[in-house]
């Protein structure tokens, strides 16, 4: 017996890209309601089949394309072989079991998964809604994930922005209790479902690592610090004297926590980096070797992007000044609205108001397991900027 016919959305357009995203102007209005999230059926305005995905009438993305196949049935065996996929980039090709045990598993887009982030933290498998679609699966995805991770505990949110745009209810379950996972040899706590997500950043990890290395026997400041992966990495990295500085106390306590766990030695701030940073520039015997800079988000605002350019300026100039000569300094952006460019941009800004020349030897981003795809840019949203100051 077949299965029932997929209803059908009809763009106003011909299809002339592969990225999944089509947006709410560019499609028709079904004649008949269709829940937010179900699978569709997608037709150009001639008429033709051009593939099959989660329609959402109430999202600015009205269509997210999952398949330009059309026998491929989007259905448990569809997740699980997405899924297989991307746990073979981590796995055999990254190899990141080798060096950690925790990783990012699935990243939206770029596994062929629109709207669906997944991360392992040791024996807890995070996943995060995007989309009504990926909500509305919620089980199948637990069910495939289950099989590949036995034995596994699950956590699962939407933040409430995303919820409401998309128009679904995610209520997470009771937070699993924290836990400690291991990278490059070094250990962090983590504990998802607190203030911070998961309280720690994998995107980040080879960046780690490249700072740790600049690091013996240097005076580091590691500003905007969170819970302390670049402290803790440059004081393992043989670092003479290291502080840490943010502004959010429970952040500042994890730091705190994730030092000792280490067994280091590392000095940290709970403050405010513009004035904490004006009170240091005029002290000259308050300089260092190397200076990480990894703000939070800016702006999900298109509208905003000048001013988040601007609040990047100013954080940047004032950091700069506290750079000792022949200092490497670490400038990262996680806003994905702001272009590598425009950042390159602004750091020059910064370094021109602050008198100093930044050589820059190195331009990274996200680790491995936060791949993109060549026709959808915005899954390249990490910036990490590596310079020496004159």
């Amino acid at each position: 017996m077949s299965a029932d016919p997929l209803p059908q959305v009809r763009l106003k357009i011909e299809r002339r890209s592969s990225h999944p995203w089509v947006f709410q102007k560019m499609v028709d209005k079904p004649p008949a309601r269709i829940p937010p999230g179900a699978v569709v059926d997608v037709l150009d305005r001639a008429g033709a089949w051009v593939g099959r995905g989660f329609y959402n009438g109430h999202s600015r993305i009205a269509l997210r394309i999952l398949t330009a196949d059309p026998n491929e049935a989007v259905d448990a065996a569809f997740f699980a072989r997405k899924l297989d996929a991307a746990l073979s980039l981590r796995k055999d090709v990254l190899k990141l079991d080798a060096v950690t045990d925790a990783y990012r598993l699935v990243h939206s887009e770029a596994d062929g998964l629109s709207g669906l982030v997944v991360d392992k933290f040791g024996p807890t498998v995070v996943i995060e809604f995007f989309s009504a679609g990926m909500f509305r699966v919620r089980d199948t995805l637990k069910a495939v994930l289950a099989e590949r991770f036995p034995g596994c505990r699950f956590y699962w949110f939407a933040e409430e922005h995303v919820a409401k745009q998309e128009s679904f209810d995610c209520r997470p379950p009771e937070p699993p209790p924290p836990d400690a996972i291991t990278e490059h040899g070094l250990r962090f706590r983590v504990a998802p479902g607190s203030k911070h997500k998961t309280g720690f950043f994998l995107d980040q990890r080879e960046n780690r690592k490249t700072l740790g290395g600049f690091c013996a026997g240097k005076r580091v400041l590691d500003l905007c610090c969170n819970s302390g992966g670049f402290s803790v990495y440059a004081k393992a990295g043989g670092a003479a004297e290291v502080t840490g500085v943010d502004l959010d106390e429970q952040a500042v306590d994890l730091a705190k926590q994730n030092a000792k766990l280490n067994k280091l030695d590392v000095r940290f701030v709970q403050a405010d980096l513009f004035p904490w940073l004006r009170d240091v520039i005029p002290k000259a015997d308050q300089r260092y070797d190397a200076v990480v800079l990894d703000p939070a988000k800016l702006t999900r605002d298109r509208d905003d992007v000048e001013g988040a350019l601007r609040k990047y300026t100013d954080m940047n100039r004032l950091a700069l000044q506290v750079v000792a000569p022949g200092g490497v300094f670490l400038s990262c952006s996680c806003t994905g609205l702001v272009s590598e460019p425009d950042f390159l941009e602004m750091l020059r800004r910064a370094a021109w108001q602050a008198g100093r020349t930044l050589q820059i030897f190195q331009v990274s981003g996200a680790a491995g397991d936060h791949p993109f795809l060549a026709h959808v840019q915005e899954g390249r949203y990490l910036k990490a900027v590596f310079a020496r100051v004159a």
